[in-house]
């Protein structure tokens, strides 16, 4: 638990800090909109690198709970939207994801490091954020809490 304090240490707490930024596929993303499109229900945001092999163990598991809760990925420190592209391609993930090419998303949401994955209640108020690796039945439990708020 000492670990875990201390590597949420600067994560806010209340309402998820606002994200506007282009997709790796180009098209621009805004947190509050895409909240919109997914009314009434949490959200998750998975950070994640391309360097990063604890990342790469949690793929299937994303690509999972993506087929029931809105997830968006966020490459954190992976490079320009065409790079982060070429990889989903070449991983055959077929993520809607989010170039954090200079981790300021990351850094808004006080996370230093890879894997993080952030519930968010369907008020825009972040409920869970887990930092390292994360089974996908932690993922769905955190959600679903989040979903009762």
């Amino acid at each position: 638990m000492a670990i875990n304090a201390w590597q949420q240490r600067d994560v806010p707490s209340g309402a998820a800090p606002p994200i506007t930024s282009s997709l790796a596929n180009g098209q621009t993303f805004s947190l509050d909109d895409w909240q919109k499109v997914n009314a009434g229900h949490a959200v998750a945001l998975h950070f994640w690198a391309d360097w990063c092999p604890i990342c790469q163990a949690e793929e299937g598991s994303i690509t999972a709970l993506g087929k029931d809760w809105p997830v968006m990925t966020v490459a954190m420190r992976s490079g320009a939207a065409a790079q982060v592209a070429d990889y989903l391609k070449r991983r055959g993930l077929s993520w809607q994801t989010l170039v954090d090419a200079d981790g300021r998303i990351a850094a808004a949401y006080g996370l230093k490091g890879v894997p993080a994955f952030v519930a968010i209640d369907r008020n825009g108020l972040i409920r869970s954020v887990s930092i390292g690796y994360t089974t996908e039945l932690g993922m769905r439990v955190r959600l679903w809490w989040a979903d009762r708020f």
